[in-house]
């Protein structure tokens, strides 16, 4: 039995030697023998390469200014093990923690002899199922990696969101966009409505084929409902919303970049979908909490003296927006990059997107296994200045003597993780 937090870190670690491993067997298992706490979870599914995340919080916000108790599953985890699992906006107690996972400590063994050891992956998301069977209204789940094989994908959603499709993950998801849509497409369940953002035909297709299987409404954004009139004020963007011509609102927020106007188009119509569904919801209401929606590690200002950024892009397609919004919001300012990521990630194509955009790049790694190496990843940059910096806690502290200079960080959202707790420390 565990007897203090420490213990229970220790154990969750531990887990990790068992990395990634691909079925449902083991997690379904383990739901099984607690009692199947995802039968009696009422949840969104959230699955898509980039987006998940801030959607997922302008659904948050919105739904917890309705007065309902939220809870919201996310990974990576950006304030350590209890940060994957959330209500409303304060992480699940150490203390619940450790009682629940001494409740399927004994489940998590039998399986261990069994040669079913649960991962770590599968573990949390257990504990998280558990406490929101019990403590809320509606859950908001963020789907792990791809969907139809993803750790979370083991209930029935009131209704599925698939932010957008591109590549990413591709050893695990496939090369082409049909095939990584193939397996986001796999968290649309019977009669749920489906929500997705922009995608091309090859991912529409298998989005709308899957949907079709299951009798499930679909919703696409761009086709379905839009927005249009973007426009930037200060801090604030703003945009229009309709839905079929017969319905419209304002919408304003402070999350930069187009792509977050994207996110919050789609956290409007899931809140469409759930006011037909029967959800008392006052739409005017959740606009103002839609506005006020900050979300850890996208685009977040984590330093003013000097401008320190940082902004959790990992794949190519959120390198993109990244550069778009640094270039919309920065463009008269001397610019500098601190990236690291993971080994297993498109480093070339990211690296070239990044090399021309900032007056220098510099190059560093982190601790997980995960992780590339400083020197392989400055091989793989075309960068005129670049450097290495095998520490990036002396990158940050370099960072800081420079005052007027602007600095962003991306590359991995656990090494923006790590970066944003030594920083706010």
């Amino acid at each position: 039995m565990f007897e203090n937090f420490e213990q229970v870190e220790a154990f969750i670690a531990s887990r990790k030697s068992l990395g990634m491993k691909p079925g449902l067997d083991r997690v379904k298992a383990l739901l099984s023998l607690v009692n199947n706490p995802e039968k009696r979870m009422r949840a969104i599914h959230v699955a898509g390469t980039n987006g998940k995340g801030s959607t997922i919080q302008f659904l948050k916000d919105a739904l917890k200014a309705e007065g309902y108790q939220v809870g919201v599953f996310t990974s990576p985890s950006m304030t350590g093990v209890t940060g994957h699992i959330v209500l409303n906006d304060s992480n699940i107690p150490e203390k619940t923690f450790l009682e629940l996972l001494n409740a399927i400590h004994p489940a998590i063994m039998q399986l261990d002899r069994q040669s079913q050891a649960p991962t770590e992956f599968e573990i949390i998301t257990v504990l998280a199922f558990m406490y929101f069977s019990n403590n809320t209204d509606i859950a908001l789940i963020e789907a792990g990696m791809g969907g139809r094989g993803d750790t979370t994908n083991v209930f029935s959603p009131i209704l599925s969101i698939i932010t957008n499709v591109a590549r990413d993950h591709t050893a695990f998801l496939g090369d082409t966009t049909a095939e990584i849509a193939y397996q986001k497409a796999g968290i649309i369940k019977k009669h749920a409505p489906v929500i997705s953002g922009h995608m091309d035909k090859e991912a529409l297709h298998v989005i709308e084929k899957e949907a079709r299987l299951h009798e499930s409404q679909f919703y696409q954004l761009g086709r379905d409902f839009s927005y249009t009139d973007p426009e930037k004020n200060q801090a604030i963007q703003k945009f229009s919303w309709h839905r079929d011509n017969d319905y419209s609102a304002s919408i304003a927020i402070r999350m930069q970049g187009e792509h977050q106007i994207k996110n919050a188009s789609i956290a409007y119509m899931a809140l469409i979908q759930l006011n037909d569904l029967g959800y008392v919801l006052d739409l005017k209401r959740a606009t103002i909490a839609i506005e006020n929606t900050q979300v850890p590690g996208r685009f977040e200002v984590i330093q003013r003296d000097p401008v320190i950024i940082i902004d959790g892009a990992h794949n190519p397609a959120g390198i993109q927006g990244f550069i778009e919004t640094v270039e919309e919001n920065y463009q008269a300012k001397e610019r500098h990059l601190l990236f690291a990521a993971f080994k297993d990630k498109e480093l070339e194509t990211m690296l070239n997107q990044l090399s021309t955009h900032f007056s220098s790049i510099t190059l560093t790694s982190f601790d997980h296994p995960r992780a590339a190496q400083a020197d392989a990843l400055y091989q793989a940059t075309k960068a005129v200045e670049k450097k290495i910096c095998n520490d990036w806690e002396e990158a940050i502290k370099k960072m800081l003597e420079h005052k007027n200079h602007y600095y962003f960080i991306t590359g991995s959202l656990n090494f923006i993780a790590s970066v944003r707790k030594y920083v706010k420390q």
